[in-house]
């Protein structure tokens, strides 16, 4: 017999609200529900930049499109420029938004902080989920072990690097290509004249963030060239 407080039986309506909650709950054992991939572009936006970076703005939405049909891709984009400016800008899922963000920097002269962008996505991964970081630079005037440590750190939390450097200057390349080995992602130089292999190599990494592995396995043999020497890296 119902307690004085308590209905004798469940109306029609709540049966039937409670059914389509308990349709929508997971299936044990069944797949996960598809996740956007989420991407932290990391750019350096000192005053040797502004070329590059005029024409990685104009070059990004190729992230978008390969990560399109993998599930969709969530980017933030983050830079440094002049003497101690370091901005992080809102997660963005669309071309557009982005875009209009890049185009409202302005590169100044000042010293690299690729530490701070190392420390960010350490944090932001621990909050929600990091696929990946693409840093996009040319130069690196910070302590290569204390990057190595930070790369380490996002190696343990499964958020991989890919290093995208401009020149292939000496030192740069040694320090970015530890960054990237230490978080289990890939090193890959370009120059100012190749924008295309910089697009793929940014589409490069969108796939990854979106579809994992597979996704930038199925990428690179479509693409071959620097975008499949970047899949051989990922461990």
């Amino acid at each position: 017999m119902p307690g004085p407080n308590l209905p004798a039986k469940s109306n029609r309506a709540e049966i039937a609200a409670f059914l389509d909650k308990v349709k929508a709950l997971p299936v044990a054992g069944g797949p996960a529900p598809a996740r956007r991939g989420r991407l932290i572009y990391a750019m350096d936006a000192t005053a040797s930049r502004e070329p590059m970076w005029d024409r990685a703005a104009k070059m990004q939405a190729d992230m978008f499109l390969a990560a399109r049909d993998l599930g969709g891709l969530d980017v933030q984009l983050v830079h440094y420029g002049g003497i101690a400016d370091f901005e992080v800008g809102p997660w963005v899922s669309d071309s557009a938004a982005l875009v209009a963000r890049m185009q409202s920097v302005r590169c100044k002269a000042g010293e690299t902080q690729i530490a701070n962008i190392l420390r960010h996505a350490i944090a932001e991964t621990k909050r929600a989920k990091v696929a990946a970081v693409v840093f996009v630079g040319d130069a690196v005037e910070e302590s290569p072990d204390a990057l190595a440590g930070f790369a380490g750190q996002l190696g343990v939390l499964g958020t991989p690097v890919f290093a995208f450097h401009e020149g292939g200057e000496a030192t740069a390349r040694r320090a970015l290509e530890a960054v990237a080995r230490l978080s289990g992602g890939a090193y890959c130089p370009f120059d100012a004249h190749s924008a295309d292999a910089l697009r793929d190599l940014l589409s490069a990494a969108a796939a990854y963030a979106a579809g994992g592995r597979k996704a930038l396995g199925d990428f690179s043999k479509r693409k071959g060239g620097a975008v499949a020497l970047l899949a051989g890296q990922v461990k």
